[in-house]
């Protein structure tokens, strides 16, 4: 088993020092889903929701919050992100969300790509709860990753 990278010798969380890593085009592609009744799923895309335009709203908050993650997650770097596209997109029995992130950099874009999708999906839950309070966030997890030292990625 590899050594957690986010561990020192004495167990400590810490950052890792990415300084000495080259500089490579990296990119990520996270998915997760909505799942909400027919009901629900109609109003959403009526676009007669109390709070707005669904897919839209969770399409620029999944932007921003792959903008935020290093705020959010402890150990992860602040990087300059060239590239966020969120989607939400209905699907049977739901909405489906896609994020894919890309930047140039010494360290890869995995949290950014799996933080927007997440929020993204919150967004949705949060527009639509007065509908349906039982909806389900379900199946986040990031689908590939390019670029790096551990090279390319995608789920099996």
């Amino acid at each position: 088993m590899s050594r957690l990278t986010h561990l020192d010798e004495a167990g400590r969380a810490r950052m890792v020092d990415v300084s000495g890593k080259a500089s490579t085009v990296r990119e990520a592609v996270a998915e997760g889903f909505v799942r909400m009744s027919p009901a629900t799923l109609a109003l959403a895309l009526s676009g007669e929701g109390r709070k707005g335009e669904v897919r839209a709203v969770a399409e620029i908050a999944g932007v921003i919050a792959a903008k935020k993650t290093s705020d959010l997650i402890p150990m992860c770097h602040p990087l300059a992100l060239a590239k966020v596209e969120v989607s939400v997109e209905p699907a049977d029995g739901g909405f489906s969300v896609t994020a894919r992130v890309k930047t140039t950099g010494p360290t890869g874009v995995e949290m950014e790509a799996l933080t927007a999708v997440s929020v993204a999906c919150l967004t949705v839950y949060d527009m639509l709860k007065a509908a349906e309070k039982g909806m389900v966030i379900e199946a986040v997890r990031l689908v590939s990753k390019t670029g790096g030292k551990s090279g390319d990625w995608t789920v099996g």
